[in-house]
């Protein structure tokens, strides 16, 4: 039996005075009414209603009975109405994981860009290079690069996270610029420690073409930017995702080579505890960055001309 379904029945009964009318009005037959305030007596040991040929009127018992039932039927009824607020309004605390790189460039000036349209919606952001568990971890919704593996986590396709191979103006003059992937075995490479094969570059030529490339250097890192502080400072080529290069390319800092050859391209997606029941906040959120990431966001990246 229903607890709060037997005592919502039992407060219309006393309400009505009759089990048909407080049947009708819960939309369940009169027999089925009746049992069920027969098992909650049962359970009670006690006998809450006078049934009689003129009506149905509360006991002693029952009256008290009913004043609690009220009481804790006014509790449940707020409680329903704070969840469903809840789920169907941006408001809240939001928590959201991303890696360091990508947090700090691209995700923190657009969670902030949100916070400004929900001005009800607390964010918790945090960074980190390291695999984060969402469920442990009390994650609502993470932003995460690559392939996913399979798992019991929702996930909603974001955009893509495309790569450029940049140097710097002195570097590319003083060691020549290179006009295939394989003359990058004859250069200093910058090597990011992460992703894209580590010490061996992957690129798609215009025709399709694969080749694999591998590079050497004296400088190894797992942080993007001090790879692109490197770049600048003209100690060899690195490979960068575009969303990190894009401001110095547009300062002509760094410029971009091997334009007609691409590398991998990483995927972007939003992940979340569960593929079902998504609280409005998180939803709101996930909609609202897939309309950021167009067919060219990256470009947009620090740019002082961005509309926030």
């Amino acid at each position: 039996m229903d607890r709060i379904q037997a005592l919502r029945l039992f407060v219309r009964v006393v309400d009505l005075g009759s089990f048909s009318k407080a049947a009708a009005d819960l939309g369940i037959g009169q027999p089925s009414a009746t049992k069920q305030v027969a098992q909650l007596e049962k359970q009670l040991r006690a006998r809450l209603l006078y049934r009689s040929t003129h009506g149905v009127t509360a006991t002693e018992i029952g009256a008290l009975y009913y004043e609690k039932c009220k009481l804790i039927l006014h509790h449940v009824e707020e409680a329903d109405s704070v969840a469903t607020l809840l789920q169907t309004q941006v408001q809240g605390a939001l928590r959201v994981n991303t890696s360091v790189g990508f947090g700090q460039s691209v995700l923190a000036p657009l969670v902030m860009r949100f916070m400004k349209l929900n001005p009800r919606l607390q964010v918790d952001l945090t960074v980190d290079d390291r695999y984060v568990d969402l469920v442990e971890q009390g994650v609502d919704v993470a932003i995460r690069m690559g392939r996913l593996a399979d798992s019991t986590l929702g996930a909603r396709y974001l955009g893509i996270n495309p790569w450029a191979v940049v140097a710097s103006p002195g570097y590319l003059e003083e060691r020549g610029t290179p006009r295939d992937p394989a003359e990058l075995s004859s250069h200093d490479a910058l090597i990011y420690t992460t992703v894209q094969g580590d010490a061996r570059w992957h690129f798609t030529g215009p025709g399709k073409e694969l080749a694999m490339v591998p590079v050497k250097g004296f400088l190894r890192s797992n942080s993007l930017s001090t790879l692109l502080e490197a770049a600048q400072a003209g100690m060899g080529v690195a490979i960068l995702p575009w969303y990190v290069a894009s401001a110095a390319v547009r300062a002509g800092s760094v410029r971009p080579v091997l334009e007609r050859w691409s590398l991998p391209s990483q995927e972007i997606h939003a992940v979340y505890p569960s593929p079902s029941m998504l609280p409005a906040k998180v939803s709101r959120f996930i909609d609202w960055l897939k309309g950021q990431f167009g067919p060219t966001w990256w470009t947009e990246v620090g740019h002082p001309g961005r509309v926030a």
